[in-house]
């Protein structure tokens, strides 16, 4: 099973986000070994995971307003 992608991490520049290992920018294990992948947030900003299919599962909190489906 794979790591949940984080949204908006503290320090994204801290780590390759290339791959599940998630390796710190000094030691790439993935045979690369020339640059770190960077995080989405770093290239489209904070709002990134909004616009277009990333393919990740979100936990959305409905809509104010909006029926749940939930009987009392």
């Amino acid at each position: 099973m794979s790591k949940k992608f984080p949204l908006n991490p503290k320090h994204p520049e801290r780590i390759c986000w290339g791959c599940d290992r998630y390796c710190p920018v000094t030691s790439l294990d993935c045979g690369n070994g020339s640059e770190r992948t960077m995080h989405p947030v770093e290239t489209f900003g904070e709002d990134w995971h909004l616009s277009g299919d990333w393919g990740l599962a979100l936990e959305t909190e409905p809509e104010p307003g909006k029926a749940t489906g939930k009987t009392d």
